[in-house]
């Protein structure tokens, strides 16, 4: 999981910790590794904070995995 919104996260302390590639070969800095959610129910760890990037990023599978119960429509994605 990335996003490029500090907002996002739980808690933030920035450490640079190496690059992402974009499929334009074009790199953004991976700062920092830590959690994001609004509450102690909707946490998801391990996320990864990229200076620069424009979307979140979510992995279905690895969501899936972790036992969140993800659900599509056509206005929306629920977790």
């Amino acid at each position: 999981h990335m996003t490029g919104d500090k907002s996002k996260f739980v808690s933030l302390q920035e450490t640079e910790s190496g690059t992402v590639t974009y499929g334009d070969n074009n790199k953004g800095k991976i700062l920092r590794t830590s959690t994001i959610g609004n509450s102690s129910n909707t946490l998801i760890e391990d996320v990864i904070y990229v200076e620069g990037l424009k979307y979140n990023l979510l992995s279905i599978s690895q969501l899936c995995d972790k036992n969140f119960n993800v659900s599509f429509n056509n206005e929306c994605c629920l977790c």
